[in-house]
């Protein structure tokens, strides 16, 4: 399957069974939610991202714990849905969007959900990474995989393979989907080369073609300069 047909596929999926969405999977969600949301300590100043948010159900979690929380998805009908969380929230904004393309720029939020969104996305690790790249250094990343589509070694692979740090692996077994608390490590910084520091004094006065004497082929200074004395005057 390609990638774009398979996010066709969950557009429609999602589109379909967005006004009965919360009826069918509403318990099943806040259950999740609730189980990463033990783990976190979430700070008011943060902006946060809910990459795949649904019908907006960690809108009102989360309300009084973040500054901004930005809402992505990909299916217009179940963003209809969020809308009217939305609204009842005052820091809390929606997007239609591809989160594997997100419009956002490098290092923008402080927290990142992906709750039941990778078994959705064609390459899970570039979700993630692409995830990692809108995200702060040291920025908390919490996300869930389906049970039936992730092993918990597959999914805690998966997650090394993205370079995240996994800091809480929730096994319940209550849940269909592991539950996983990660940070985004810091990049690490390239050592520069020692350099050997002069004074300006000797750097004004260091002859920069000495590295080339040895290409001379007259013999050495002293023969050069003898060489030099036999020669006649014009």
């Amino acid at each position: 399957m390609t990638e774009w047909k398979k996010k066709h596929q969950t557009i429609q999926h999602y589109n379909h069974a967005a006004t009965v969405y919360d009826t069918q999977y509403q318990e099943e969600q806040e259950t999740k939610l609730k189980a990463a949301l033990t783990e976190l300590t979430l700070r008011k100043q943060n902006i946060t991202l809910d990459a795949g948010c649904g019908t907006g159900l960690l809108f009102p979690h989360i309300a009084d714990k973040a500054k901004l929380t930005v809402g992505i998805d990909i299916s217009k009908g179940i963003l209809k849905q969020a809308q009217k969380r939305m609204k009842l929230q005052t820091n809390t904004a929606i997007i239609r969007a591809d989160i594997d393309h997100a419009p956002f720029q490098n290092n923008t939020f402080d927290t990142a959900f992906a709750i039941t969104l990778l078994q959705n996305t064609p390459k899970p690790h570039e979700t993630l990474n692409e995830l990692k790249r809108v995200t702060k250094q040291n920025a908390t990343i919490t996300a869930t995989g389906l049970k039936k589509a992730f092993s918990q070694k597959k999914f805690s692979q998966l997650l090394k393979k993205a370079k995240l740090e996994i800091k809480v692996l929730k096994l319940d077994k209550n849940l269909k989907e592991h539950v996983a608390i990660c940070t985004k490590p810091p990049k690490k910084t390239l050592k520069e080369p020692k350099r050997f520091s002069s004074s300006p004094e000797e750097q004004s006065n260091a002859n920069p073609w000495k590295p080339f004497k040895s290409w001379k082929s007259q013999g050495s200074d002293s023969q050069n300069r003898a060489h030099r004395k036999k020669r006649p005057n014009p």
